[in-house]
């Protein structure tokens, strides 16, 4: 079964910056395409970045220059660190990985930029 554990949110001030991580079980981890993704109270939930297992990127407009994704397949956790947060990063990030045309999710991790 595939697990995805996300940690490393919490409130920042504008200008500031976290480290989310996500750790998967249950999959081979060092094939899997690996995405972070985030939902603001009352919007759809929104791509952030991925991830292949080639290390190959890609980032939403609103993100790039300021986050980075990036993996170690040895330790099987997958990072997002963000830079320069403002208001508008306020969400829940959320891990996602797909096997078999089935998207599996993590459980979450509130990010929070107030000042």
């Amino acid at each position: 079964q595939v697990q995805l554990v996300e940690s490393g949110g919490g409130l920042v001030q504008p200008g500031g910056s976290l480290r989310l991580s996500c750790t998967a079980s249950g999959m081979f981890f060092s094939i899997a395409t690996m995405g972070w993704y985030r939902q603001a109270p009352g919007k759809q939930r929104e791509l952030v970045a991925t991830i292949t297992s080639r290390s190959t990127r890609n980032y939403a407009d609103f993100v790039k220059g300021r986050f980075t994704i990036s993996r170690d397949n040895a330790k099987k956790t997958v990072y997002l660190q963000m830079n320069s947060l403002n208001p508008e990063d306020s969400a829940v990030y959320y891990c996602n990985t797909q096997r078999q045309s089935t998207d599996y999710w993590g459980q979450g991790t509130q990010v929070t930029v107030s000042s």
